[in-house]
C-alpha cells in the first residue's frame, strides 16, 4: 500500500518540480566578465499576472531596482506583492535582494542573480523602452551541471535546438517600464 501511495505521489512531484525556475550554485561565467549595462539602472515596474484558486488570474504590481555595485555587477531588489514567493524564503520583508551580472551566451544577454545562495538564471530582453527578464525553467536541461562551464555549454545547445526557450511562465516580469 506504501508503494502505491508513493507512485501516486510521483507525478504531482514532477509537476511541481517541472514548474519551478532554474537555480544552481554556478553562474554562467564563474565571476563577472563583462561591464554592468548602465541603460539598465534604475527603477522598472511591471503587473504580472497570477493565477487564482478559482481559475481566475489577478495583476499584481511588481518593481524591479537595479544598482550599480561595481563596473561589472548590479545590486537588485524586487518588489511588490510577492507573497508566492514566501516559501521559497528568499524575501526579506516585502523585498527580494541580491546581487547580478550579465553574461552574454548565443549572442543573447543574461543576468545572473544570486539570491540566497543561490544562482538564477534570466534571459534580458529589450524592446524600445520595454525590458523582459525571463528566468529559465529548470527543465531546460535533464543533465545536472556541474561547472560554470557546463551551464553555459547547455544554455548555448538549448537555444540552438529549442523551439521556444523554456522560460518559468511564473517567474518572469515582462514589459517592464522605467519608473521614477
Amino acid at each position: 500500500m506504501k508503494k502505491i501511495k508513493s507512485l501516486c505521489l510521483l507525478p504531482l512531484l514532477s509537476m511541481i518540480l517541472y514548474g519551478c525556475p532554474y537555480d544552481s550554485p554556478y553562474g554562467i561565467d564563474a565571476t563577472a566578465q563583462e561591464n554592468i549595462d548602465e541603460s539598465l539602472l534604475g527603477s522598472w515596474a511591471t503587473f504580472v499576472s497570477k493565477p487564482t484558486f478559482d481559475q481566475q488570474h489577478v495583476e499584481d504590481p511588481v518593481k524591479i531596482i537595479f544598482s550599480k555595485t561595481t563596473d561589472q555587477e548590479y545590486n537588485i531588489a524586487i518588489t511588490g506583492y510577492i507573497n508566492e514567493l514566501k516559501p521559497y524564503h528568499v524575501i526579506t520583508n516585502d523585498t527580494i535582494k541580491g546581487a547580478a551580472y550579465i553574461s552574454t551566451v548565443a549572442n543573447r544577454p543574461f543576468l545572473n542573480c544570486f539570491i540566497k545562495g543561490r544562482m538564477y538564471i534570466a534571459e534580458v530582453k529589450r524592446d524600445n523602452d520595454n525590458l523582459s527578464i525571463l528566468c529559465l525553467a529548470e527543465k531546460f536541461s535533464v543533465k545536472f551541471i556541474k561547472s560554470s562551464k557546463e551551464l553555459r555549454k547547455e544554455i548555448e545547445f538549448h537555444y540552438k535546438v529549442a523551439v521556444t526557450p523554456s522560460y518559468d511562465d511564473f517567474f518572469v516580469a515582462k514589459n517592464l517600464k522605467r519608473v521614477n
